[in-house]
């Protein structure tokens, strides 16, 4: 029934100091079990539970273990630092579950058997009932999430299949809370969509509110897209959000906009020409789909292949911008059609129209290859490639990124600094000799 569910935050911070900040915001919203989540175990161990049971007497504390074996051990050390939910997963052995249940009675904790990566969850949800599971999770994983996926399907089957309690996570939002009590969970795990948001507490209250009235609360964030939502996801990000998203790659260098603070994002149509021979970039126009962006490379060398005459008629076809490894002219025309125009190079030299070039090549600019299809994110700061194949992944894995530096520059904002809240100084990286003479990324080469 709806309004009968528990909301349980889920503190994945690396940090204790932020994933108590978050807490206390939550709690105060409306969640009444606090979990531990496992990047934070891993990170600060035992202790991030015994903290947060000091934190909250009142409250169920939740070890996101997700034990493999050596279940008894763990559940022991889990519950004698406070815990009185802690979890195994569904992959683990009959035989490991089994030992988890077991400690668990001993110490007056509750087992949960989470389900994240199993591709019988019916089967498996049973078997953990049979064998003592108080509470079986639904758990669709972050990665998976990135690329669409949604725990509700499986939440239906497994409720139709159990009678213990379970649980549900993986990107449950203001929108979805309400339709993951319908379908059954007596548990709604929220992570992102509190512990990123600049106020949890507002976030954590919108989400409990829906859970206990069963209507869905409107939000812009902590939610992903698939392929029909990629213009609309890139555009809400910055280049900058998109690279860290894909780990620092997919630079073109050296190309700025002609006008500050205009964005483009699209597929890319690409162009290879001499510089100066002006001709197939004219022609990729009357080429190019609706929205496309137009990348050009000319060897970053002038003269000029692209003026006011090609912005204009990029805009009668609909294009969405152009980006130029090479010159551009009338930049000040340009510019004052506010039609997003990117080049390494500006000169009022134009070349000639020889028609050498060729249209729809893949382009190598800098160590960034760029091919037709590939999405174009461009602002102030820069060009970006994002591969084709990896675009919805990407997309929502950069809006990830964005949610999550919203929540940092709030804390920043209340008079904190960018060091203190990352506690930069205790993550410098330790490096060790262990793996002397061996390289990191691949084979040795042979030596000559």
């Amino acid at each position: 029934m709806a309004g009968e569910a528990t909301l349980q935050v889920a503190l994945d911070f690396i940090n204790l100091s932020q994933a108590l900040r978050a807490a206390r915001e939550a709690v105060a919203g409306g969640a009444t079990w606090v979990e531990a989540g496992t990047p934070l175990i891993k990170s600060e161990g035992m202790a991030a539970v015994r903290a947060l049971r000091e934190e909250f007497p009142a409250l169920t504390v939740v070890a996101d273990l997700k034990i493999m074996d050596a279940g008894r051990a763990e559940v022991e050390m889990a519950a004698k630092a406070g815990a009185q939910v802690v979890t195994v997963l569904a992959a683990a052995s009959d035989e490991t579950i089994a030992e988890c249940v077991e400690a668990g009675r001993n110490y007056d904790a509750l087992v949960q058997v989470d389900l994240i990566g199993c591709r019988t969850p019916v089967e498996r949800a049973r078997r953990a009932e049979e064998l003592g599971a108080a509470i079986v999770g639904i758990h669709t994983a972050i990665d998976e999430q990135m690329v669409g996926a949604d725990p509700m399907d499986a939440l239906r089957s497994v409720r139709d299949a159990v009678d213990c309690r379970i649980a549900v996570a993986g990107g449950i939002n203001s929108e979805t809370a309400p339709e993951a009590v319908k379908a059954g969970a007596d548990i709604v795990i929220v992570g992102g969509a509190i512990i990123k948001a600049p106020d949890a507490t507002a976030a954590a209250r919108a989400i409990a509110e829906a859970m206990a009235s069963g209507e869905a609360v409107e939000t812009e964030l902590f939610k992903r897209g698939g392929a029909e939502q990629l213009r609309e996801i890139f555009m809400r990000c910055s280049a900058a959000n998109v690279s860290d998203a894909q780990h620092r790659r997919g630079l073109v260098p050296g190309i700025f906009p002609v006008k500050p603070g205009l964005k483009v994002c699209g597929p890319a149509l690409t162009v290879w020409t001499y510089p100066g021979d002006w001709a197939k970039s004219v022609e990729a126009i009357d080429q190019a789909d609706e929205g496309a962006v137009l990348v050009i490379d000319v060897r970053g060398e002038g003269p000029a292949v692209w003026g006011e005459e090609a912005t204009k008629s990029c805009i009668s076809r609909g294009l969405g911008g152009v980006v130029i490894n090479g010159a551009m002219r009338d930049t000040r025309e340009i510019g004052e059609l506010d039609f997003p125009a990117f080049c390494a190079l500006r000169t009022p030299n134009a070349g000639e129209p020889k028609g050498m070039g060729m249209i729809g090549v893949p382009l190598k600019i800098g160590e960034t290859t760029i091919r037709t299809g590939d999405w174009i994110i461009a602002d102030d700061d820069g060009v970006i490639v994002v591969p084709r194949e990896q675009a919805v992944g990407i997309a929502n894995r950069a809006m990830s990124v964005m949610e999550r530096e919203r929540r940092e520059k709030a804390e920043i904002d209340a008079g904190s600094t960018l060091a203190q809240v990352a506690e930069l100084e205790r993550w410098h990286q330790q490096r060790g000799e262990g793996l002397r003479g061996l390289k990191p990324h691949g084979p040795e080469e042979d030596e000559t």
